[in-house]
Parts: structure tokens; C-alpha cells; sequence
């Protein structure tokens, strides 16, 4: 398999993944439950001195799936030694049969990358999970589509098929977007693709699906293919969220803050760099990842660079507000089993203070 082939697929996975992960309330339910604690505010800031005498502390990190420039920040804080600096020996990894939000509220990883959804989910399902850091700022997935289906906004969605992984989730969305702008949302057809290549099936069993620009949108610039594309955060800001995050559980925030503190201060220096380095931190994640096309990659990287932080304070930071709006979205479409606390979805407090 040509290594640009294995990108592409990687990013319509990321996107499927993630529509996917509220339908592993039911299992994730059996991991464990709880209610959140919130660390006090004390406990964020500098991390205390490292003692060099001492073996470094064994942490696990997994993946939401296998290597892409969303984990940049993390490949470039192992290598560069961040991580050892802070007395930690990270080990990434990929959540092969579990779920990234499984193996860390199990207790199997001490951190995790997911999303807003996933985290959304796992608290509505009383799974121990709290988001520590977003990985980017804003929402960069988006409705992709070729010229001639004509697509410009949801109304141009009537008589169209829709080519996704057949998610609830995917459903309420298309259908909420085109209720929105004016179309009859009964008037579409949810084809489901999974895995499928998104350059392999748009224009042939689809006319439009939903690809995350930092990888389908990059690779069709690279390609020399023109699509038009929508982004979610410009038709709705409550579907801006955070995607992705770093999570941990809540045994973590309660019993291990230094330990959250130091593994933040390392990966925000490895992001950090990433943002200003992007050449440089793409060679991390090949070094890690060497089936990846190395082009893609860099243009990638080139284009998360300016996403990363954003319009943010600094890279990591998260707004209540913007959890409030995704929450409130999710249970409005009937896809949360209950009504959830927001503050225990996420905590700034173990960022390095600025």
C-alpha cells in the first residue's frame, strides 16, 4: 500500500473514530464510574524540582488511533527529553481493541487522547474521564465534497448521499445543519462507508462526506484534487469544539497532581515547539511513524502549526462556554443518556502557568 494511500485512510479513521465513540457508552460503562473531582486551583502552576536520584516515573499515553500530526506534541516531547526533564519515562501507544477513554479510565493508560464527544459520552455513562488540554483549539473538520456535486452550504444536501461510518451522531448533525439552513432533511441518503478512503469513494458512493482538513484537506491540496469543503465551526459554534483532547481519570487529578502537572509541562514544550518548528516536529512523528507519506506529513504539519493554539491564550487552554454549547447540543439531539455537570468535563488547572 503507496504510504499517501495509508494517510488518507489515516484521516477519514480519525474523523470515524470519533463519530463513532458514543456507541461504546455501554461498554465503557463496565470500566468504572464516579463522580469528577475538581483540583483546586493551587495546584496548578510550576512543577516541583525532579529528583535525579529517583528512577523516572513509568507513564503510559495512548493514542486515539495510530500515529498523525494530532500527536505531534507528544513524539516531540519524548524525543526532545521533556518528558525526563520532568522524571517521566512515557511510553505511546495505540488502543488496539480498547478505546483511548477506556484504557485510561480502566487505569491501563495514565493518559489518553480523545475528543469532545468521547468525553462527553464516557460522563454522561459515569465513566471516570476529565479533559486536561486541547490538542487544537478549534473544530478543523468539515463537509467535503468535488465541485460538480454542487455543495456550497447543508441546503445543498437535499437528493445528495452521504458517505460516513452510520453513526446516530453523523445523522443528527447533517439533519440539524440542513433544518438550520433551510433544506428538508428527510431528503438525503446516509450511505455507510467506514474505513473507505475518502479520495477512493467521493464523487463515486458519496457526494459529500466529513474529513478533518488538517489530513484529507491537505493531501487533496498536495494532489492537485479541488474539493469544496464546510467547515462545522463556520455553520454552528456549537459545534466547535475541542477535538482533540488529552484526557486522564479522575484517580489522576485527585491522588497524582504533581504527576498530571509534570506530564502537561513536558507535552505543552513539546506542542510549543511543534507550533514554532513545524519541519522540525514533523520529523518526530516520522521517526515514530515512517509509513506516512513524509510530504503530507510536513504539509500537515504546516497547517496545525496555526491550529494548535489558535486565537488562544496558550496552547491547552479550555473555555467552559464552549464545552457548555457542545453539551447542550449533544443532549438536545437525544444523544446523551443524561443532562451532565460541565465542570466535570475539563480542568485548565495543571497547565503551565503563563
Amino acid at each position: 500500500m503507496e504510504s499517501n494511500q495509508i494517510t488518507s485512510r489515516a484521516g477519514r479513521s480519525l474523523i470515524l473514530l470519533i463519530l463513532s465513540l458514543f456507541l461504546l457508552g455501554s461498554l465503557l460503562t463496565a470500566c468504572g464510574s464516579g463522580n469528577a473531582v475538581q483540583p483546586n486551583a493551587s495546584q496548578g502552576g510550576a512543577t516541583q524540582g525532579v529528583d535525579a536520584n529517583q528512577p523516572p516515573e513509568k507513564v503510559v499515553v495512548t493514542l486515539d488511533w495510530y500515529p498523525n500530526t494530532n500527536h505531534t506534541g507528544l513524539y516531540v516531547a519524548k524525543e526532545k527529553g521533556y518528558y525526563k526533564e520532568e522524571g517521566l519515562d512515557v511510553e505511546i501507544i495505540q488502543p488496539g481493541e480498547n478505546s483511548a477513554d477506556q484504557l485510561v479510565a480502566s487505569g491501563k493508560a495514565d493518559f489518553g487522547v480523545s475528543s469532545a464527544e468521547g468525553i462527553t459520552q464516557a460522563r454522561a455513562t459515569d465513566l471516570p474521564l476529565v479533559s486536561i488540554a486541547a490538542v487544537i483549539q478549534h473544530n478543523t473538520s468539515a463537509f467535503a465534497s468535488l465541485p460538480e456535486a454542487g455543495i456550497k452550504s447543508p441546503k445543498d444536501f437535499e437528493g445528495k448521499r452521504y458517505g460516513g461510518w452510520g453513526s446516530p451522531t453523523e445523522e443528527a448533525t447533517i439533519k440539524a445543519l440542513m433544518e438550520k439552513y433551510g433544506a428538508d432533511s428527510t431528503k438525503w441518503t446516509n450511505i455507510t462507508l467506514g474505513q473507505t478512503d475518502f479520495f477512493s469513494s467521493i464523487g463515486k458512493q458519496a457526494d459529500f462526506e466529513w474529513i478533518y482538513y488538517g489530513w484529507d484537506g491537505v493531501e487533496a491540496e498536495r494532489r492537485g484534487i479541488k474539493i469544496n469543503t464546510i467547515f462545522l465551526r463556520d455553520l454552528d459554534p456549537d459545534l466547535d469544539n475541542y477535538t482533540p483532547i488529552l484526557v486522564t481519570n479522575e484517580d489522576h487529578i485527585k491522588n497524582k497532581p504533581d504527576l498530571v502537572k509534570r506530564f502537561l509541562a513536558a507535552t505543552a514544550k513539546g506542542y510549543e515547539f511543534a507550533i514554532s518548528n513545524p519541519d522540525e516536529a514533523a520529523q518526530s512523528l516520522l521517526k515514530n511513524a515512517p509509513e506516512l507519506n513524509q510530504d503530507l506529513v510536513k504539509r500537515s504539519q504546516a497547517y496545525l502549526a496555526k491550529e494548535y493554539q489558535s486565537d488562544a491564550p496558550q496552547w491547552g487552554i479550555q473555555k467552559k462556554e464552549v464545552w457548555e454549547r457542545y453539551a447542550n447540543w449533544l443532549m438536545d439531539k437525544n444523544l446523551l443518556p443524561k443532562r451532565i455537570d460541565v465542570d466535570q468535563l475539563f480542568t485548565n488547572d495543571f497547565l503551565p502557568k503563563k
